[in-house]
């Protein structure tokens, strides 16, 4: 129910992408950033554009990144790399971790107002064994979803396998 609904969701894994590269991808590379006669390209940032981008992995990020991050989200504007145009985006920012960014940045690993900035409404999601009475559900949800795709038969997860992950939940 967004305005936002129908603009892109772009997905950037922090922990799948090469360091070097991360700023190349996130804020793209000005014309001729990579040589004279070479072609910009857009990052994601703009590609973004009057969307959201989910910065997945926020934590395995460098500090120089978290750094540029920082400055995009205070002023909306940054430079491709390269560049010296400052670029105007419109972008709704969501992060994930699976790390503790509070010990991140005790450890000097994570910046501290960088943290404030993105920890405006936090969802806390505990680990699925500190929440096992939602594994029935979990298994019927992704059954339902891959059965059409594999063409499988309706399987229904049986009574018994069904108390029996009702049981391993209280004795947790």
């Amino acid at each position: 129910r967004s305005n936002r609904s129908s603009a892109p969701f772009i997905l950037v894994n922090a922990a799948t992408m090469a360091p070097e590269r991360m700023e190349a991808e996130l804020f793209g590379i000005d014309s001729g950033g990579n040589g004279v006669d070479s072609p910009g390209k857009a990052g994601t940032f703009e590609r973004a554009h009057g969307g959201t981008l989910l910065l997945d992995e926020v934590a395995d990020m460098p500090l120089e990144t978290q750094g540029k991050i920082l400055r995009f989200l205070q002023d909306q504007t940054f430079q491709r790399v390269g560049g010296s145009a400052n670029v105007e985006v419109d972008v709704r920012i969501i992060t994930a971790t699976n790390r503790d960014l509070r010990a991140e940045i005790s450890r000097g690993r994570f910046r501290e107002d960088l943290y404030y900035r993105l920890n405006v409404v936090p969802i806390e999601v505990p680990a699925l064994n500190q929440r096992r009475e939602d594994t029935g559900d979990l298994a019927r949800y992704f059954m339902e979803r891959i059965m059409p795709e594999t063409a499988a038969h309706l399987a229904r997860i049986s009574s018994g396998a069904d108390s029996m992950m009702a049981l391993s939940a209280e004795a947790f």
